[in-house]
């Protein structure tokens, strides 16, 4: 079953004025719902960027596939398929998920039963959950989206237009940039792991009193843990995506436009450079 775009109907002159494209076939034929090549019907919209789905489109029930502008069919094409040729394919169809995503964006308001502190500042815009708490000295920019059981601490920063999923915990003095998307039960200040030996063979707990700075632009996955510094800041610097499951333990530095996948850990004071995967 494919994702509806209403109220998004579409016919293909404007998608490929949308996506900087051309039409090869009907520039009327109308779509409102976007699907996966293997399975998309008619009034439906998906996209050809992998060779070995290549396959789907000769018998794809799709109305409009988006395509490169490069590629050309090794087979006759349904008679009902419109081709929309662009630069990228998976670009452009990203453009389209996020324009559904925009559409489908959860109105302004504050649930009734959020806790929003008289010493918090929330901008204009912002939707704020059921059962969100947000903490003295708080600010959260305009045009933010915060699920269901989140939790800002004491002077924790979030900027505009962010998305929180349910159960983020962005604890005291961290602070989130701008367009950044952190998903659900990830916590963004977690104590560092310090313990000092001690001559009985026991530990002693090092107290953590730095903080996390995420900068604009980055992708935290589901249920990671970023470990607040124990002095000064653990930082991941802008354009930064994390896949889910990953640890970041305290004062470590990640560089611009870095790339981790799922269950890495990285441990405590380690530097990342920029650009790495």
């Amino acid at each position: 079953m494919g994702i509806s775009l209403s109220p998004m109907e579409k016919i293909a002159s404007e998608l490929a004025q949308l996506l900087g494209g051309t039409v090869s076939g009907n520039p009327d034929v109308k779509v409102s719902k976007l699907g996966k090549i293997e399975s998309a019907t008619s009034g439906e919209l998906t996209f050809l960027a992998n060779d070995k789905y290549e396959k789907f489109i000769y018998e794809c029930g799709a109305s409009i596939v988006v395509v490169g502008k490069d590629w050309e069919p090794s087979s006759d094409l349904p008679d009902s398929l419109t081709l929309i040729k662009v630069d990228d394919a998976y670009v452009a169809f990203a453009m389209l998920l996020k324009a559904y995503e925009q559409v489908n964006k959860k109105q302004a308001g504050v649930h009734l039963s959020a806790i929003i502190h008289e010493g918090a500042s929330v901008g204009e815009g912002c939707h704020i959950g059921a059962g969100v708490v947000i903490e003295d000295g708080a600010v959260v920019g305009s045009n933010s989206e915060i699920g269901a059981s989140c939790y800002l601490g004491k002077n924790a920063k979030l900027g505009e237009g962010c998305q929180l999923f349910s159960g983020v915990r962005i604890l005291d003095n961290c602070a989130v940039g701008s367009d950044c998307t952190i998903q659900s039960n990830t916590v963004i200040g977690s104590e560092g792991f310090g313990f000092a030996p001690k001559e009985d063979g026991s530990y002693s707990k090092v107290p953590q009193i730095g903080n996390v700075i995420i900068k604009d632009n980055c992708d935290i996955g589901a249920n990671c843990a970023i470990d607040r510094a124990t002095l000064g800041s653990t930082i991941i610097h802008k354009g930064c995506k994390l896949d889910n499951l990953i640890q970041v333990a305290h004062n470590v530095v990640i560089g611009e436009k870095s790339v981790i996948a799922a269950q890495t850990g990285i441990a405590g004071s380690t530097i990342i450079g920029k650009n790495c995967l």
